[in-house]
C-alpha cells in the first residue's frame, strides 16, 4: 500500500473513532436524563429547586470550556480529550448520589464542567479531521452524538421500567462508556502545537471572530432548547392533545434533527454551509409558522419537525466555522460553544417568561423571527464547511496528523 493510500486509511480511522467519541459523549447526556426524576426523588427537591439545579450543567461548561484550549495546547489534543472525557464519563455518577439541593447543584455543576471541555476538544479535533479529509463531516458527528444520545437515553429508559437504582445505573454505564471512550480515543489525531506557537490564556472571552458565528448558533439552539422542552407543552395546553401525541411531537423533533445530522454532509459538500444553513433557515422559519398558525396536531407536529430538520445542522456548521476563522480552533470553538451553551440556558425560560406574559403563541413567533435571522447571517459561516476544508494544505492531507 501507497504511502498516500495509508494516509487515507488512518484518515478513516480517525473519522471513525472521532464518531465514536462523539457517540460516547452523547450517551452519557442521554443515560442522565432518563434519571432526572429518580435523581430528584432521592435529593428530595422540589420542581422549582430541580429547575435551579439544572441551570448548574450549562453555568459549569460555560466557565470551564475557555480552559479546554489550554489543555490541548499544554498535553496535546489526544491526551487532552481522553483526560477529559474520561472526566465526563465519570461525572454521570455525581448527581444521583446527591442527597440535598446543594450537592445536586456542586454535582451538576462538575459534570457540565467536564461535558464542556470535552465538547470543545472533540469539537476542535473534528474540525481538524474534516480539513484534512477535504469533505465536510461535522454534521455527521453531532448526528452520531444525537444516536448517542438516544442509546443512553433508551437505556435508561429500560433502567427507570425496571426500577433501578440511579446510582448502580450510572455506576455500570460510567464504567462501560470510560472503556469504549478510551478505546475510541486512541484514534483520533494526535494534535500537538508548533513548538513557536504561545499557549492561550486561561480564561478569555469569545475572540472576534466567534461572535457572529456564535450568535448564528444562538439562534439555532434557542430553537432548539424551546422546542425540546415546549413542543409537548404547546401540543397540551395550546392544542387540547392528549399526552400521548404531544410526547411524540418531541419525538419527531428529536428524530428529525438526528436524521438530518447525519445526512447533513452530503448536502453541506453538495451546496456549501452558506446555502444550506440558509435553506435550512426557510424550513425552520416554515416550521415555526406552521407551529404559530396551527389550528390541529398535526399541524403543529409537522412545524415542530421542520424546525428540527431546518436548524439540524447549523450548530455543526457553526463550529466548523470557528475553527477555520482563526490560528487557535480550540479557543474559537470554545467562544461559539459557550455562546450556544448560553442560548440552551435562557431559551426555555425565556419562552416560558414571555409565554407567562403574552401567550405560547407568540413565543413561538420569536422562535420563528430567530430561524429567520439564521437565513439573513448565514453568510457568516463562509469561513466554515467544505471551503475552508477545500483551502486546507495539501500535504497535511497526505502525511497525516502532526505527532
Amino acid at each position: 500500500m501507497s504511502e498516500v493510500g495509508y494516509d487515507k486509511q488512518r484518515l478513516k480511522r480517525a473519522r471513525l473513532a472521532v464518531a465514536a467519541v462523539f457517540c460516547v459523549h452523547g450517551a452519557v447526556a442521554g443515560s442522565f436524563a432518563t434519571r432526572v426524576p429518580w435523581i430528584q426523588d432521592h435529593a428530595g427537591v422540589s420542581a422549582g429547586m430541580l429547575g435551579l439545579a439544572l441551570a448548574f450543567p450549562a453555568i459549569g461548561a460555560s466557565v470551564a470550556m475557555p480552559l479546554a484550549s489550554r489543555i490541548s495546547h499544554r498535553f496535546g489534543a489526544r491526551n487532552a480529550l481522553r483526560g477529559l472525557l474520561v472526566m465526563w464519563t465519570l461525572a454521570l455518577i455525581l448527581p444521583a448520589l446527591a442527597p440535598n439541593l446543594l450537592t445536586l447543584c456542586l454535582a451538576l455543576f462538575v459534570y457540565g464542567a467536564t461535558s464542556g471541555m470535552s465538547d470543545v476538544t472533540m469539537n476542535a479535533i473534528g474540525v481538524e479531521t474534516e480539513a484534512r479529509m477535504r469533505k465536510s463531516i461535522m454534521s455527521g458527528l453531532h448526528g452520531m452524538w444525537s444516536v448517542g444520545a438516544l442509546i443512553g437515553s433508551a437505556a435508561g429508559t429500560v433502567a427507570a421500567h425496571l426500577g433501578s437504582d440511579a446510582r448502580l445505573h450510572h455506576l455500570l454505564a460510567s464504567a462501560a462508556l470510560t472503556a469504549l471512550g478510551l478505546v475510541a480515543c486512541q484514534g483520533v489525531l494526535d494534535l500537538q502545537p508548533e513548538p513557536e506557537e504561545e499557549a492561550p490564556p486561561r480564561f478569555s472571552l469569545p475572540p472576534r471572530s466567534a461572535l457572529l458565528i456564535g450568535a448564528v448558533g444562538f439562534c439555532a439552539v434557542f430553537a432548539e432548547g424551546a422546542s425540546l422542552d415546549w413542543s409537548a407543552v404547546y401540543l397540551r395546553d395550546v392544542l387540547d392533545t392528549s399526552a400521548g401525541v404531544a410526547a411524540a411531537s418531541t419525538t419527531g423533533f428529536t428524530l428529525t434533527m438526528a436524521v438530518a445530522r447525519l445526512a447533513g454532509d452530503a448536502v453541506v459538500d453538495r451546496f456549501g454551509a452558506v446555502r444550506t444553513v440558509r435553506a435550512g433557515g426557510v424550513l425552520a422559519a416554515v416550521g415555526g409558522l406552521l407551529v404559530v398558525l396551527a389550528t390541529h396536531p398535526v399541524m403543529a407536529m409537522g412545524g415542530f419537525a421542520l424546525l428540527g430538520l431546518g436548524i439540524a445542522v447549523v450548530v455543526p456548521l457553526a463550529f466548523a466555522a470557528a475553527g477555520h476563522s482563526g490560528p487557535n480552533p480550540s479557543q474559537a470553538i470554545a467562544g461559539v460553544a459557550t455562546i450556544t451553551y448560553t442560548s440552551s440556558l435562557i431559551a426555555p425560560s425565556a419562552i416560558g417568561a414571555l409565554a407567562e406574559a403574552t401567550s405560547l403563541v407568540t413565543s413561538f413567533g420569536l422562535v420563528t423571527l430567530l430561524a429567520c435571522g439564521l437565513t439573513v447571517f448565514a453568510g457568516v459561516l463562509r469561513t466554515g464547511g467544505r471551503k475552508a476544508a477545500q483551502a486546507a494544505p495539501a500535504d497535511t492531507a497526505a502525511h497525516g496528523p502532526r505527532s
